[in-house]
């Protein structure tokens, strides 16, 4: 009966899904791409018996290409099914398929879509990457046979509230799944009390990740060129940027005057600092640079550099896809995106494995525990607010001998967590038959 009642919610709700589509597309074309899988209408070839992952955004299939490659590693003739729910995921995800594999959009979660879907591709095994469980996708699998894991899983405070608060549809969701690999034990706790059963705590696969030594050892380079210390505003979201740049510029103008009493506009006076903002979103790239320039600062955007590094500009604003790995090597010190406003928090972990320190804001439930490890193991600092962020950022620049502690416990920190890739890879090979 309730699932009934949702199933007939998620139909009629169909053409609010074309509408948004059709909207989300004038920004990112890629929405635009294959609309019809989207109703499980699929013109992509499909073989059975494909590995299938679903990653529904950017952070999900970064994860997932670290879970890729230790599985490839394990079973090099593996096929692969990959599927999406964003733009962004979709394009990240073009760079883990191999030949023979297929890519697709994830169908809105209707039982007629769903099943179209598996009687299209007929997967051996499916995992969910972190936190993505759709009622009509985990229940079908279930009711034929297809283990279905939930990988790399998490499950914040809020998070467990509005599944409790709609325990009716999510329980048997989460109780259907065939395994679940939780981050942490906190995480495995919360999973539980949402109705999974709870397989092991394998760690974050994010740990697990390489930086492109390429790109890390062409920002130092242009780092140690540069001249100044570089602050960087790491995978800012909406909101923040504005509140970050009016900060930025009422202290700046203070620091100028020589009117600035606190301790933020004596360094800001002392010492010119490069700023470098590298939003979450691209399709925010040449709105961010229009704020900064909104509030009297000349900006260099990265598409616009050249090999030389650089064009010098009061604000960098980071407009390029994969290039994480160049900007912490650029950064001094990172501020965490997502962590300003209530959104839970970006990746810390890259700029840890990339030796950057990090200054956090009171927003982390989406990386909790590694947010506490980082702070708790002197890799990042946490700060009450932007104001106070760039506080600790300046006093970091300042203090060379701290700044190194902090890179160093950075290294420390990304290393000691290391492994659930390989952990992960194998349990999730067990997990289903042979391919073939």
């Amino acid at each position: 009966m309730i699932r009934g009642l949702y199933s007939l919610l998620m139909s009629g709700a169909q053409p609010l899904l074309r509408r948004k589509l059709r909207r989300r597309g004038r920004e990112e074309p890629g929405y635009l791409e294959a609309v019809e899988e989207r109703f499980g209408r699929y013109r992509v070839r499909a073989e059975p018996g494909a590995l299938w992952i679903h990653a529904v955004s950017l952070g999900e299939t970064r994860a997932a290409g670290i879970l890729v490659d230790a599985l490839r590693r394990l079973d090099p003739s593996l096929r692969l099914l990959v599927t999406h729910g964003t733009a962004t995921g979709r394009a990240e995800g073009q760079a883990l398929l191999r030949e023979g594999d297929t890519q697709a959009w994830l169908p809105w979660d209707t039982p007629e879509a769903v099943a179209r879907f598996l009687d299209h591709f007929r997967p051996r095994v499916g995992v969910l990457m972190e936190t993505e469980v759709w009622p009509n996708l985990a229940l079908a699998c279930a009711e034929r046979g297809l283990p279905l894991a939930l990988a790399n899983a998490r499950l914040s405070d809020k998070s467990l509230r509005q599944a409790q608060r709609l325990a009716w549809l999510s329980r048997p969701a989460y109780a259907s799944l065939a395994a679940v690999w939780a981050q942490s034990e906190a995480d495995a706790q919360r999973l539980r009390e949402a109705g999974a059963r709870v397989s092991g705590v394998l760690g974050n696969l994010k740990f697990d990740a390489e930086p492109d030594a390429q790109r890390l050892a062409q920002g130092r380079a242009w780092r140690a060129a540069t001249g100044a210390p570089v602050v960087m505003f790491a995978s800012s979201r909406e909101g923040e940027e504005r509140e970050f740049l009016r900060v930025l510029r009422a202290q700046l103008d203070m620091a100028r005057s020589g009117r600035g009493r606190r301790n933020t506009d004596r360094l800001l006076a002392e010492r010119p600092v490069q700023w470098l903002i590298v939003p979450r979103h691209p399709q925010r790239f040449e709105e961010v640079a229009g704020i900064a320039r909104a509030h009297g600062f000349s900006v260099s955007c990265r598409s616009q550099w050249t090999d030389e590094g650089p064009a010098a500009a009061e604000v960098w604003v980071g407009d390029t896809l994969g290039d994480m790995a160049l900007y912490y090597g650029l950064a001094d010190v990172a501020l965490l995106g997502g962590s300003f406003a209530p959104l839970g928090g970006q990746n810390l972990i890259e700029a840890a494995a990339c030796g950057c320190p990090v200054v956090m804001g009171p927003h982390t439930f989406n990386f909790a525990e590694a947010a506490t490890a980082a702070e708790g193991q002197g890799a990042a600092l946490r700060a009450n607010s932007i104001e106070d962020a760039l506080r600790h950022a300046l006093v970091l620049v300042a203090d060379e001998a701290g700044r190194r502690c902090m890179v160093e416990q950075a290294g420390q920190f990304a290393q000691a967590h290391r492994g659930a890739a390989l952990r992960c890879a194998q349990a999730l090979l067990a997990l289903g038959p042979p391919d073939g």
